[in-house]
């Protein structure tokens, strides 16, 4: 395979696209047509994406697309293994957008690109495989699903637990009354990380469109490394990235939709690295008799991702150490869930251990449910909207804490904190131009 550096590109940047097209014609995949992809974000885990799609029969990947020209050999590799055709390779999306045989597309851009590249998706008719978190702000996350609703495509976000069977049986046992009521439901994500502080600026590297990188956020000097993950303008942070899993796996399970309000408390108390975003974060959550409370912290190295083989294994895993918990407070009973794999554990009111089923990582059957959405036209796994409230419980948590770490109510009809307007102003960010979603997507 010929190295991507000696291969053609089909253009960088092309001024003359408009940011926000108009919605060109619908496309809509028949019952056994060929699904064709195109693939925005080519770094670790559009990779880990792409491989997966090249198991599953009828898709064909037409276009890779980055900003960073390093991330395409790989990627090339990946699609060529299985493909016959090669995949066109772009740096700017809008080219992947404009082609009209193409479906739809992975979006596994940095979380400051996830809104603007949906919604520029919906409108140029495709459909839409969105990772997680679906936005950094309350507003850019509403309007893909506004932008989803009135194209009416099909949008999945990457919350792939949803469609893991283990999950379906928990949610089952608990509505059959097992735990009783349920009042109390305790989220923790308490993954380490390091400290990332941002380093002395530097060249941009050849081959990389760092101005396109920053897209909708500020125009930064370039640095190497994660610093980008815990600023504002760049993501909800590292927090936010990963409980958004345990979030939305907690929601499916009692069926809980929108919050009425939101408190938090916590703060920058280890890594003073410059970060902006907190590595300490509690939040409580209320809804008529049931409070759901999110627990987490960056660095506590005695708490754990659940391993591989317990994701994908018989084992369940070692709840008190268990980094990706939920915990379900039934008047009757008590749950252990685990994401991505980690399966359930039920206990009665004498606190011995009654049912437990071990779990299966959901990632390649949420490929497949997408897929399938796709020829059947039908709300996927994690449609648009359950994503929206998902990623909004971290952003909601994030304006309680910039807001001084008050107390906020929460009007799920206008999408906004009624009466508030210090906090309301952290709802929405200030875009760059070109890439300003209007009012009326």
């Amino acid at each position: 395979m010929k190295k991507i550096g000696r291969r053609s590109f089909l253009g960088g940047t092309v001024g003359a696209a408009l940011a926000f097209p108009a919605l060109a014609t619908k496309m809509t995949a028949a019952p056994g047509d060929k699904i064709v992809l195109g693939v925005i974000g080519c770094g670790g885990r559009g990779t880990q994406l792409l491989q997966w799609l090249m198991q599953i029969p009828g898709v064909e990947i037409a276009y890779l697309c980055d900003v960073n020209e390093g991330r395409f050999d790989r990627a090339v590799e990946v699609v060529e293994q299985r493909q016959e055709k090669s995949p066109q390779i772009v740096k700017d999306f809008r080219r992947v957008l404009d082609d009209r045989a193409v479906d739809g597309v992975i979006n596994a851009t940095p979380e400051h690109w996830h809104a603007v590249i949906t919604v520029m998706a919906c409108q140029a008719g495709k459909d839409v495989y969105v990772e997680k978190p679906l936005a950094i702000t309350v507003r850019e996350s509403w309007k893909c699903v506004e932008a989803a609703r009135r194209y009416e495509r099909v949008v999945q976000v990457g919350t792939q637990t949803r469609s893991s069977a283990y999950v379906k049986t928990a949610a089952e046992y608990i509505a059959a009354g097992n735990l009783g009521g349920i009042h109390l439901v305790r989220v923790l994500n308490m993954t380490p990380y390091p400290a990332s502080p941002k380093g002395p600026d530097q060249p941009v590297p050849a081959g990389l469109d760092w101005d396109m990188w920053c897209g909708p956020s500020p125009l930064v000097a370039y640095s190497p490394g994660q610093w980008w993950f815990n600023r504002w303008d760049f993501g909800p942070g590292n927090i936010a990235g990963e409980a958004v899993h345990q979030l939305d796996l907690a929601r499916l399970t009692v069926g809980l939709g929108y919050p009425e309000t939101v408190s938090h408390t916590g703060g920058i108390y280890v890594h003073a690295d410059g970060r902006e975003i907190p590595d300490t974060q509690v939040a409580a959550f209320d809804y008529p008799g049931l409070t759901l409370v999110l627990e987490a912290s960056l660095w506590s190295p005695y708490m754990k991702k659940i391993p591989a083989a317990i994701r994908d294994g018989d084992e369940l895993p070692d709840w008190p150490f268990c980094a990706t918990r939920v915990e379900i407070y039934g008047s009757q009973g008590f749950m252990y869930l685990g994401r991505q794999g980690g399966g359930w554990q039920a206990f009665d009111s004498n606190g011995a251990s009654v049912r437990s089923e071990p779990g299966r990582q959901g990632d390649m059957e949420h490929l497949r449910n997408f897929l399938s959405c796709m020829r059947t036209r039908s709300r996927p796994a994690a449609d648009i909207e359950e994503g929206h409230i998902s990623s909004l419980f971290c952003n909601l948590a994030n304006v309680s804490y910039r807001a001084g770490n008050r107390k906020l109510e929460f009007d799920s009809a206008t999408q906004g904190i009624p009466g508030d307007e210090a906090a309301s102003r952290f709802l929405t960010r200030k875009l760059r131009a070109p890439w300003v979603i209007p009012e009326k997507v």
